[in-house]
């Protein structure tokens, strides 16, 4: 059943009566060492944010104003950039956002899977009493109002509502968990990145794809935590072991993520590649790009540093400072270089007779004189020295210790560079 039109005041209610728990304690393992020293929702995007930012957007432009973020592996900078930019809420309100950190709360061991980090909070979502548990991924890159969602739950008589994307079965083939419905978008199957997909009713080519995002019944959630802690054997995971379970006995619905003015399949990135970081960060510079991050009705919010304008210098035949379809942050300074189709992060400086084509230039890296950079992903506070080129020959940047993708992104960082590491 679908709610097109809800009664705002209903979702105002609902959105109140909600606690958001997001999932932010993954390493991305697949993002190699660009999340050495950072967990992969604290890596950087779209010039300016961090992946963290957007289900925490998501949250706020929803309504949701109490929310607990889940931290595990290599959190400091994830934490810090919580405490800076998302310090804002009035607790005497009822809102905030807290960092729930891996602490055996519950056990000896630290967070197992997603159903384990949940569980092993139990008790804090006891003392605040929510009507309703909403479960998000903190590693996604996406716009979605999740009143829409919470108020399909409520209509459809739910316990547990799943947030699904409706993709093509061999895009979805041995790639995601696979939801299997009826007519009223009941779930009446769990498959596990399966090779042939299982299709939605009515669609011989579409599958519905698990983004990750959960709603409960509150009382239904400790119902099934209780249960699977004391299962052996269980992995303590959503996907693996807790929807799987449920579906026969319990009402476990499907909601199909779509964009709300086309009805089309919305935007949603799992960057969790280094080819589909810089994919997804190549988008945004199109000149009607799939994420729209400058829609004041949707704003995103994020912390960072008083920074100047950013500056492009020198206007001579021979070193013209200038930057073409490329989105540039605050205080950097484009010396007599050029940047063509690139995102340049806060604080980058390019010096002169430099050039930085198709790539990703994360916060406060230098780069010298006379530079080549094609396609490349530089990790923050790298040096590049002078008369330094990547992504021109693949076989010497492999040489120099620099990591080429299948589709020829080439990652730079601190360590490959022989300096100093950390500070995420």
């Amino acid at each position: 059943m679908r709610v097109d039109n809800p009664n705002p005041r209903h979702v105002s209610r609902m959105t109140r009566d909600t606690l958001a728990l997001v999932l932010a304690g993954g390493r991305g393992s697949r993002l190699h060492e660009l999340t050495d020293w950072r967990a992969k929702p604290a890596l950087y995007f779209g010039g300016k944010y961090r992946i963290i930012d957007f289900p925490l957007s998501n949250c706020i432009n929803s309504g949701i104003r109490r929310i607990g973020v889940l931290t595990q592996y290599k959190a400091h900078s994830l934490v810090r950039h919580l405490v800076r930019g998302w310090g804002f809420f009035k607790n005497e309100l009822g809102e905030f956002v807290d960092v729930l950190p891996a602490s055996q709360r519950h056990s000896e061991a630290w967070y197992q899977g997603t159903a384990d980090a949940i569980y092993q909070n139990l008790d804090i979502i006891r003392a605040v009493r929510p009507k309703y548990v909403l479960v998000l991924s903190g590693d996604h890159v996406y716009k979605m109002d999740y009143g829409l969602m919470l108020a399909e739950h409520v209509a459809s008589g739910a316990e547990m509502t799943v947030s699904c994307l409706e993709v093509p079965v061999e895009e979805a083939a041995g790639a995601f968990g696979v939801m299997k419905v009826d007519e009223s978008s009941r779930v009446i199957g769990f498959e596990e990145k399966p090779a042939n997909p299982s299709t939605i009713p009515g669609s011989d080519n579409l599958t519905l794809a698990s983004m990750g995002n959960y709603i409960f019944n509150t009382d239904f959630l400790f119902d099934i935590l209780e249960r699977d802690a004391q299962t052996p054997g269980s992995s303590r995971d959503f996907g693996n072991d807790i929807i799987p379970q449920i579906i026969a006995d319990h009402k476990v619905y499907a909601f199909p993520f779509r964009d709300e003015k086309t009805g089309d399949r919305a935007y949603w990135r799992d960057v969790g590649t280094l080819d589909s970081f810089w994919k997804a960060n190549m988008e945004l510079i199109q000149t009607v790009p799939p994420l729209n991050v400058y829609d004041n009705d949707w704003p995103l919010w994020t912390y960072q540093e008083q920074l100047p304008p950013a500056k492009f210098v020198f206007d001579e035949e021979s070193r013209c400072g200038y930057a073409t379809e490329s989105m540039v942050s605050g205080g950097c300074i484009i010396s007599g270089a050029k940047v063509k189709h690139s995102v340049l992060f806060s604080g980058v400086t390019v010096d002169q007779h430099s050039q930085v084509t198709d790539s990703v230039i994360l916060p406060d890296v230098e780069i010298g004189q006379n530079v080549k950079l094609n396609k490349v992903i530089v990790d923050r506070k790298a040096r590049i020295a002078d008369n330094f080129e990547a992504g021109i020959d693949h076989d010497r940047d492999r040489e120099r210790g620099f990591r080429v993708t299948k589709e020829g992104v080439v990652l730079i960082t601190r360590g490959m560079l022989g300096q100093e590491e950390g500070s995420a």
